[in-house]
């Protein structure tokens, strides 16, 4: 069936060539033409195989389960897919926000075409200027509103302001009124903490900082929580997964600095907000007719 949480890429929808999904938690993504899905395949075959990868990074991508013949969405007759772990299938009303990571997503074997094609759009979004942009997401905003998503060209014009906002946004109560009011509440809970999102980039951070075996072209973070939880209470469990890897080519021993660089700078705008509310919670506890402390989880007492 067709994947309810996809929130960028190609959808199967309409006719068209698109991952499917099924109910045991797997993914299909079709093998891509040119040469990509194979390279993708050979990448994650590689990568589960290869020993210089510490455990604690490979949690950072999806279980890969090899490929499998299967009828195509668009009725074109059976074709390989790409079986991987279905990232979302353990959400119920999953927020997620798909980053793609560098301030250059064409790899080095590209055409001239496909290079120009990339500089332009990566030159009319926020590639070139923050080292990211995001590339699709949607919000769960309440059992009445339900997911707010914007379309694909309306992702595409954000500016650095937006990018700004809406990762305030994608982490506070209030997000159904709009930007300019996000409380960011759940940052504490989210971005925060000792399995929070920001620990979990620096974990990966860490890694790149030191890597030399593969370049990351054109490759896509996802960020998943379930506000539902959050807003009863219950225990978070955010995480953070690399996706699309068909642009993948040797490191030869150098860092991968495209994709550091990108990684740094959305590491500063989490942190920023992460910053932002904690200073609004201290600021909440010294106006309260009581005086209180905060806590390091942003809450106050």
């Amino acid at each position: 069936k067709v994947p309810e949480h996809q929130v960028a890429g190609h959808l199967a929808i309409d006719g068209k060539l698109g991952p499917l999904v099924d109910d045991s938690g797997r993914f299909y993504k079709p093998l891509q033409g040119d040469g990509r899905g194979n390279k993708e395949l050979a990448f994650y075959e590689s990568f589960s195989s290869d020993t210089r990868v510490p455990d604690h990074v490979r949690k950072y991508f999806p279980v890969c389960y090899g490929s499998q013949l299967l009828e195509a969405s668009n009725g074109s007759g059976l074709l390989h897919h790409l079986v991987l772990q279905d990232i979302v299938s353990s959400y119920r009303n999953p927020s997620i926000m798909d980053v793609k990571i560098g301030s250059r997503t064409w790899y080095p074997e590209a055409s001239d075409n496909y290079i120009q094609k990339c500089l332009e759009k990566d030159r009319r979004t926020t590639t070139v200027s923050l080292g990211f942009r995001i590339a699709g997401l949607q919000l769960y905003e309440g059992k009445e509103s339900g997911y707010w998503r914007p379309g694909r060209k309306e992702v595409q014009s954000f500016t650095v302001y937006n990018v700004r906002s809406i990762l305030r946004r994608f982490v506070s109560s209030n997000s159904s009124i709009g930007n300019e009011n996000s409380d960011c509440s759940f940052a504490p809970s989210i971005y925060g903490g000792s399995a929070g999102i920001l620990v979990q980039l620096l974990e990966l951070k860490a890694w790149f900082e030191d890597q030399t075996i593969y370049h990351f072209h054109s490759c896509s973070l996802l960020i998943l929580f379930d506000k539902e939880s959050v807003s009863k209470g219950s225990a978070p469990v955010p995480e953070i997964k690399l996706i699309d890897f068909a642009h993948v080519v040797e490191g030869k021993g150098v860092i991968d600095h495209n994709f550091l660089g990108g990684l740094c700078s959305l590491i500063k705008f989490v942190s920023e907000v992460l910053s932002d509310s904690k200073e609004s919670s201290i600021k909440d506890c010294v106006e309260s007719e009581k005086p209180g402390i905060c806590t390091d989880n942003g809450n106050c007492q």
